[in-house]
């Protein structure tokens, strides 16, 4: 049977070259945007109440909800739904139901759920350094930073960076809010590496003026898929959120569009390796002079050399063909020095912190090959 993608008969000789070169490059137009709810704490006896926007259309109502409402889990939206608390039309309502648009949506109750707060854990802390206004920290890949906003469960809210610091020093600044006091910058929570943390509020509202005015240096190790051929690759590509997959940050949309932002990686090769068994890789620095989510992760998929073990950017889940292959349950990715002046000594301060043993491992076997 002919396959569907065949050209007509009588046709078969034609090229398509043409066709392929008109649309090569050209992102495939993805579904709709949808326009985002605002949901005021104070509304009349706790019921907020909408109308579903036209580009709802066919969406799930849990799906449409997740994505309208800021700062709210798909679970959570249908935590909402199995207990009454959504209506549509004045009727209760399944998560399932398909939109048709226009519909008087209502929900009771906070949508947003209540916020956590962080508390003292006993977890083991690399300190690389401290004194009274700061300390610097080697943080483990797996650990988060600290608990999101929108998290629904307590679960989420442990093992976090942030319960090991009230654990480890009675004092920390309180700029950040209650969830994360002392944190003036974070690392994705499958990256290692060194992080910095004030204890005053005074400490704190300087080094983040520094992050804001570039005013440090930060140098991340990385090995990525394939044979980077340039020695010195600067990317200059804005990143904004993927607004087809919602986990994932993109270079692909206009500096133009609402949520996107400049952002700037330096990446210096200092290593190209070629194993018969597991393929060709690139051991490289990357200094950044942005600190955009998952910046250095975008840039060098962009680039078409996704991060050993990020997934999420299209890096394989194994390395090499069976019966031989390793495989990295993170990123290859950690950040191994910081240079920066402290804000009371002025004293310039460089933190490096070497290659964690998951990470040198993986690349001694990759050498040994």
């Amino acid at each position: 049977m002919p396959s569907k993608n065949m050209l007509p008969k009588g046709q078969r000789r034609r090229t398509v070259k043409p066709e392929y070169r008109a649309t090569r490059g050209v992102e495939p137009s993805g579904p709709p945007v949808i326009p985002v709810l605002e949901i005021e704490d104070d509304a009349e006896d706790n019921i907020h109440a909408f109308t579903a926007a036209p580009e709802s259309t066919g969406m799930r109502l849990d799906q449409y909800l997740a994505q309208a409402i800021p700062d709210i889990s798909r679970a959570r939206v249908q935590m909402l739904i199995e207990n009454g608390q959504v209506r549509v039309g004045g009727q209760s309502a399944k998560a399932k139901l398909k939109l048709q648009g226009g519909e008087a949506i209502e929900i009771e109750g906070t949508p947003q759920p209540p916020p956590l707060h962080a508390f003292a854990e006993e977890i083991p802390l690399n300190i690389l350094y401290e004194d009274e206004n700061l300390a610097v920290i080697d943080k483990a890949a797996g650990m988060m930073v600290h608990a999101g906003s929108g998290a629904t469960d307590d679960e989420r809210n442990h093992g976090t960076l942030v319960n090991a610091l009230l654990h480890h020093f009675n004092k920390l600044s309180n700029v950040g809010g209650e969830l994360r006091p002392g944190i003036v910058h974070r690392l994705d929570k499958q990256t290692s590496g060194i992080i910095l943390v004030a204890k005053d509020d005074s400490t704190h509202r300087k080094l983040s003026e520094m992050f804001a005015n570039r005013d440090l240096e930060k140098t991340y190790l990385a090995l990525v898929h394939g044979r980077l051929a340039r020695e010195n690759i600067t990317v200059n590509l804005p990143i904004g959120r993927d607004l087809v997959r919602r986990t994932r940050m993109t270079t692909r949309r206009p500096i133009e569009s609402e949520g996107v932002r400049n952002a700037v990686s330096h990446v210096k090769v200092l290593e190209r390796i070629h194993s018969p068994r597991y393929g060709d890789f690139t051991f490289v620095e990357v200094e950044i002079e942005t600190g955009r989510t998952h910046q250095i992760r975008v840039h060098l998929q962009a680039l078409g050399h996704p991060v050993v073990g990020d997934t999420l950017y299209g890096a394989p889940h194994h390395i090499g063909q069976p019966p031989h292959t390793l495989s990295l349950d993170r990123n290859f990715l950690h950040a191994t020095k910081l240079v920066f002046e402290h804000p009371r000594t002025r004293k310039e301060m460089t933190m490096e912190a070497p290659l964690p043993k998951d990470l040198s491992e993986l690349l001694d076997a990759i050498h040994a090959d």
